[in-house]
């Protein structure tokens, strides 16, 4: 694998990561993570949309006018948006109720469409597929990392599951939207630490 395929995937789901670094899809990262198993199910519907919007305009980049690119990209996302709106409906219907609103609203996604511009209009199709990919499974890193400290404080359980005695006394805040806040600051906090240390190994 050549080193800029290796600096795509590492920027899409770490180095340039959509939340902790750009801080977009602020939306669902704060709405849906109230349990580890919607912001998986919610990370992974927005990397279908990713993978399959970035192949699109990455393929149609050179045909599209310059003056018309943004709409022709909603477009194509929104068309993207639907089929993974559907197959959710059908396939996982459950959690496709639950997350709801925050479905369709995966069209104005910043991340999606900042990805379709600065990206896959300018590069390849292979290349925008590998930054699809990660840059979807960086999100989705994100919101499960962020879903899963909220439901263990928030309830003590991790997929459903009971991990601590009846003596455990759940911090409610934590399912709140005030506790999305508090715990997304603390997991910002330790990437910058975690980057901060990796960067003075690296110089040292």
């Amino acid at each position: 694998m050549s080193d800029s395929n290796k600096q795509i995937m590492a920027n899409g789901f770490w180095n340039n990561n959509g939340v902790f670094v750009q801080m977009l899809g602020m939306c669902p990262t704060l709405g849906v993570t109230t349990s580890a198993e919607n912001a998986i199910g919610m990370g992974l519907a927005t990397t279908a949309v990713l993978v399959g919007s970035n192949v699109v305009v990455a393929m149609v980049r050179k045909v599209i006018p310059n003056d018309v690119r943004i709409p022709a990209f909603i477009i194509i996302i929104a068309a993207f948006v639907t089929i993974v709106d559907l197959a959710m409906n059908a396939f996982v219907h459950e959690l496709h109720k639950v997350l709801g609103i925050f479905i369709p609203l995966i069209v104005v996604n910043c991340i999606i469409l900042g990805r379709a511009e600065a990206f896959a209009s300018k590069n390849t199709v292979m290349a925008s597929v590998l930054d699809g990919i990660f840059t979807g499974l960086g999100f989705t890193f994100a919101l499960f990392l962020l879903g899963g400290i909220r439901e263990i404080l928030g309830s003590g359980q991790l997929f459903g599951q009971t991990l601590f005695g009846v003596d455990f006394q759940p911090a409610l805040g934590f399912i709140l939207p005030p506790g999305a806040f508090i715990a997304l600051g603390f997991i910002l906090m330790a990437y910058k630490w975690i980057n901060e240390r990796s960067a003075a190994k690296t110089n040292g």
